[in-house]
């Protein structure tokens, strides 16, 4: 069943379960980070900013929040783009409460590989954590021309607050339905990761985000670090519906349980079918497994 929310005018919604569920999302009227509190799903109730990054090493591009709780510490992980450089880079934020105030730890980026990298995710797997997220197209040139975003894995410290070892790649653009092009860009983005009997579950999105054109796609692995193959026969998994049934533009989803252990995915969607931006709104939608397939109840 899909819950159409009360939330607009946002991107990449993240929704935390802890004592009520939390939201988080790329919002366009504050440096920084809201956050929003709801018991039902459907409606939510903003709380304030998270997060405040008006006096920081980033001054905008402020994207893609997600926040985990480990050894009873709430850790922010997002993007933003920075003063020095006007590089995209992940930083990182803590917090005692879900609801913040959350200070960043480094006022700087978490790291630095030398090229823009944005949408961490955490994943943990037997005794190590890793971030995966995506070298942003916007300085990745390839030798014809063109620019990629492409999924990487680092390791992440047992704290969550720092990166090691060399980065991985997990997938880039090669399908006919992930590479549409866009000013000569092509988008695997957003990555989001789910377990079901062994069977890894890697969510992206792919192609141009304000357009008709984006959507979640899947790729599995039996280990969390790859190879992954993409599921070409039902890639993409959420894509647009025809116009009029106010469904456009699928995408940067994440995965949770809700309050009764069901598995769920929030994602967003263009707020206007008619005219995509970056005004988009949350969506949440029960996601099944059968016959080692992902299956989202619309």
């Amino acid at each position: 069943m899909l819950l159409r929310t009360n939330v607009s005018n946002i991107g990449d919604p993240f929704i935390l379960n802890d004592d009520h569920y939390y939201m988080y999302c790329t919002d366009f009227d504050v440096e920084g980070f809201k956050v929003r509190i709801s018991d039902d799903l459907i409606n939510w109730e903003t709380k304030g900013i998270a997060l405040d990054l008006s006096n920081s090493w980033a001054y905008k591009s402020f994207w893609a929040p997600e926040v985990v709780k480990h050894n009873d510490v709430y850790i922010m992980h997002y993007s933003a783009r920075s003063k020095k450089d006007n590089k995209l880079r992940i930083g990182v934020a803590t917090s005692s409460s879900p609801l913040g105030p959350f200070k960043d730890v480094y006022n700087g980026p978490m790291f630095d590989l030398s090229y823009a990298c944005i949408d961490g995710h955490v994943l943990k797997y037997e005794d190590k954590y890793y971030l995966f997220y995506s070298r942003d197209c916007s300085d990745n040139y390839q030798t014809d021309g063109k620019r990629l975003s492409q999924i990487y894995v680092l390791e992440l410290s047992e704290d969550l607050l720092s990166v090691k070892g060399e980065p991985k790649l997990i997938i880039s653009p090669d399908k006919d339905y992930d590479c549409i092009p866009h000013n000569n860009c092509m988008w695997n983005e957003g990555p989001a990761i789910i377990q079901d009997n062994g069977l890894f579950y890697l969510a992206y999105s792919a192609n141009f985000f304000a357009s008709n054109n984006y959507s979640i796609c899947i790729a599995t692995s039996n280990n969390p670090l790859g190879p992954y193959i993409k599921c070409d026969d039902y890639n993409p998994i959420l894509k647009s519906m025809p116009l009029g049934n106010d469904f456009s533009g699928p995408g940067h989803n994440c995965f949770f349980k809700d309050k009764q252990g069901n598995t769920k995915i929030a994602f967003h969607i263009q707020t206007d079918e008619n005219s995509p931006s970056q005004n988009r709104k949350a969506c949440i939608a029960d996601v099944k497994f059968v016959n080692k397939r992902m299956v989202i109840e619309l």
